[in-house]
């Protein structure tokens, strides 16, 4: 008896030892969290005056300058109204949306705004306007009535729209952005070119808007075509976004312009400020474009990590270790200086040559090679087997 029992533990132990399973391997990674593109960083033609900031969408800023002051920003406040709008009554391609019916008094409004020398568009009691034909009044011809109008029927109120405004801009992180109202009229409605390149981010990815700001021109009721003040667009890849200007904000100009480097296209996103050499308009389109045609200068494709670059070292509960090297060269758009974060995905394994991680540049490409094993490491040894057999 006592003999079957030794034969059935054996059996029982060689069994589990057969069975055990193989314990993960070890990784340490000696790969930083970014890589800097070679080469010395670009100068921009950074404006003379105000503030401004740019950057590559997908690939990281250039930076701002005029420091961090909140300013007038003008009509420019209207990017939040429009994004607030699509956010809320979102517009899928070729959909009207929701349709706002002119009253009495909002048409007396709209005259005692052109008594002001604000900018607007006619309208008549009675008339009918999608919300399509809203932000084309709101974005191209800078409609401050048409800014109201869009309030007051997404909340109710005019002053309830500037709360959720104001609401969405902290939610946003643009912590120096006061919106006092829907059409930027007031000139205690205040942000930086900092905050409003945040806004302008997440507004061109919503195709509504990024379409709309790209029409020169479009056709709405009553007023008929109306015109884009933007004058840059169809010239150079600029495609938006929104003009504004009065005495205490000068010039501004948020902007967008397309690129193509290496095979990829890219948006190019800045915003100036505080305009004033010149007619105000004109002055923020001058800017602009100096500042968005040294930007989109700058890019170029770059190796980042070439072949055989050491990712991990890995190693195995015996004590050895082994080399992970990038497979392939990673190139990516940049700019000199520029970093551009290194992130890893870890496999198991391991055999020479076998993928142990792929490895990833955050970039306009997100590019992309694997690493793999330089050497082999076997299976966990006999001894390792035996002292975990219980």
């Amino acid at each position: 008896m006592g003999a079957l029992v030794l034969v059935l533990v054996a059996v029982a132990l060689l069994r589990r030892l057969a069975t055990e399973g193989t314990p993960a391997l070890a990784f340490r990674s000696t790969l930083a969290s970014y890589v800097r593109m070679p080469g010395r960083p670009p100068v921009l033609a950074w404006p003379r005056e105000g503030q401004a900031a740019v950057e590559v969408q997908g690939i990281a800023s250039f930076g701002s300058s005029g420091g961090s002051t909140p300013v007038p920003i003008a009509s420019v406040a209207k990017v939040m109204t429009a994004y607030l709008t699509l956010l809320e009554h979102p517009l899928a391609p070729g959909q009207a949306g929701f349709t706002i019916t002119v009253t009495a008094s909002e048409v007396e409004e709209q005259g005692q705004r052109v008594a002001l020398g604000e900018s607007t568009v006619p309208v008549r009691v009675g008339e009918r306007i999608t919300e399509h034909q809203a932000l084309q009044a709101l974005l191209l011809p800078s409609a401050n009535n048409v800014a109201a109008l869009l309030a007051v029927h997404d909340a109710g109120t005019v002053g309830a729209f500037v709360a959720r405004m104001n609401a969405t801009a902290k939610r946003l992180g643009m912590a120096s952005t006061t919106y006092t109202d829907p059409s930027g009229f007031n000139d205690r409605t205040v942000s930086t070119a900092a905050d409003q390149l945040k806004l302008a981010r997440l507004a061109m990815r919503v195709p509504a808007f990024a379409t709309i700001v790209a029409e020169p021109s479009a056709v709405i009721p009553v007023a008929g075509r109306v015109n884009n003040y933007n004058g840059l667009l169809g010239a150079e890849g600029y495609v938006g976004v929104k003009t504004g200007s009065d005495n205490a904000a000068g010039g501004c100009l948020v902007f967008a312009k397309h690129v193509t480097v290496g095979g990829r296209r890219l948006l190019v996103l800045g915003v100036v400020l505080g305009q004033r050499d010149g007619s105000l308009i004109e002055a923020a389109l001058s800017s602009a474009q100096r500042l968005g045609n040294s930007a989109a200068a700058a890019l170029r494709v770059e190796t980042v990590l070439p072949a055989g670059t050491s990712v991990l070292r890995v190693g195995n509960v015996n004590g050895r270790w082994t080399t992970a090297v990038t497979s392939t060269t990673l190139r990516e758009v940049g700019w000199g200086g520029v970093r551009l974060p290194l992130r890893g995905a870890r496999l198991t394994g391991l055999r020479r040559g076998q993928r142990v991680a792929t490895v990833v540049v955050d970039g306009a490409a997100v590019a992309k090679t694997h690493a793999v094993a330089r050497g082999a490491l076997g299976g966990p040894s006999l001894g390792w087997r035996l002292r975990h057999l219980l």
